[in-house]
C-alpha cells in the first residue's frame, strides 16, 4: 500500500504522519450504513451498498468461524442478531452463511465475498476481534485476504499483539490500534490489572507500533490521544459518533469519525 507525505490538517499541530490519504478523506460507516429498521442489518452487504451510496468508507467486524474463516459480523454469539444459539466460533463458514439476519434476506458474509461485493469502491477499515489470548489464526487469516485485495483497506484491532503480528504478517497495509480509556465493558473482565492499564495509557506503543489510533469518542478529551495526535502525529480515528455533542468531541480532537445513527 503506497504512503503519502504527511499533511497539514485544520485543528491539530504539526503533520499527521504518513498514512494513505484515502484513510481521513470520507466519515466511516459504523458496520456499514445500517438501518434494521428499514431492513438493513449490520455488517451484511446491504448496509455496505448503503455507504457506498452515501459516499462513505466502510468499517466492519470480523469474527473467526469453526472452520477458520473469517466472517463479518461483530458479536461472539449469534443470538443478537439471527436468533441462533451458538457461538460463531462453533460454526463452520457454510452454516453460518446460511443464516437470515435480522428477520432479512440478509446473511453473515465471509470477509472474501465482502470485499468482492465491495470492489475497491470505497475504503474499508476492518477491526479484528481478539479475546486477546495470543491465538493469531483469524490475524493471519484477515492478514492474507487483505493482501489479495486491489482495493483500499486498512485493519485494526483492540488486541495490541494483533496489531503487533500485522507489522510481519500484512506490510504495507495501514494498521491501527482501538482503545479506550474508560474499560467498562465486559471484555475487559478477565484482564489483568497491568494489562488494562497498558491498554488505557498506551503502554504497548513500542511493540504494537500502529500507524493510527481508533479512540473511544467520548474519552477524546485524555492525555493518550492527545499525545498520538499532537507530539507523535499520528492520525487519530473516533468511535462511534452518534449525535451532535459527540460529533462536536470529533471535530475538535480527532482526524477521521466512524458514524452511526445520522448522515454526515
Amino acid at each position: 500500500m503506497s504512503r503519502n507525505p504527511g499533511r497539514q490538517v485544520p485543528g491539530r499541530q504539526g503533520p499527521i504522519r504518513q498514512v494513505p490519504d484515502w484513510l481521513l478523506a470520507r466519515p466511516i460507516a459504523h458496520r456499514g450504513l445500517h438501518a434494521r429498521a428499514a431492513g438493513i442489518p449490520e455488517n451484511t452487504i446491504a448496509a455496505a451498498e448503503a455507504a457506498i451510496a452515501g459516499g462513505y468508507a466502510i468499517e466492519c467486524d470480523v469474527q473467526i468461524s469453526a472452520d477458520g474463516e473469517a466472517m463479518v459480523f461483530h458479536d461472539e454469539g449469534l443470538g443478537r442478531l439471527t436468533g441462533a444459539e451458538a457461538a460463531l466460533s462453533a460454526l463452520p463458514a457454510a452454516d453460518l452463511a446460511a443464516l437470515a439476519v435480522a428477520g432479512t434476506g440478509q446473511r453473515i458474509p465471509t470477509l472474501p465475498d465482502f470485499l468482492r461485493a465491495i470492489g475497491g469502491r470505497t475504503p474499508l477499515i476492518v477491526e479484528i476481534k481478539s479475546r486477546h489470548t495470543g491465538d493469531l489464526a483469524l490475524t493471519r487469516r484477515v492478514a492474507a485476504i487483505a493482501a489479495r485485495y486491489d482495493g483500499p483497506v486498512a485493519l485494526k484491532s483492540f488486541d495490541p499483539d494483533l496489531v503487533a503480528a500485522l507489522h510481519d504478517l500484512a506490510p504495507g497495509i495501514p494498521r491501527g490500534i482501538v482503545g479506550e480509556t474508560r474499560q467498562d465493558d465486559p471484555a475487559y473482565a478477565g484482564m489483568s490489572a497491568s494489562r488494562r492499564r497498558s491498554l488505557a495509557n498506551l503502554l504497548h506503543l513500542g511493540e504494537s507500533r500502529p500507524d493510527f489510533l481508533s479512540w473511544r469518542v467520548d474519552d477524546l478529551q485524555s492525555a493518550p490521544p492527545y499525545l498520538c495526535r499532537h507530539l507523535a502525529g499520528m492520525p487519530v480515528m473516533t468511535w462511534t459518533v452518534r449525535n451532535p455533542d459527540q460529533r462536536a468531541l470529533a471535530a475538535a480532537g480527532a482526524d477521521q469519525m466512524v458514524f452511526e445513527g445520522f448522515s454526515p
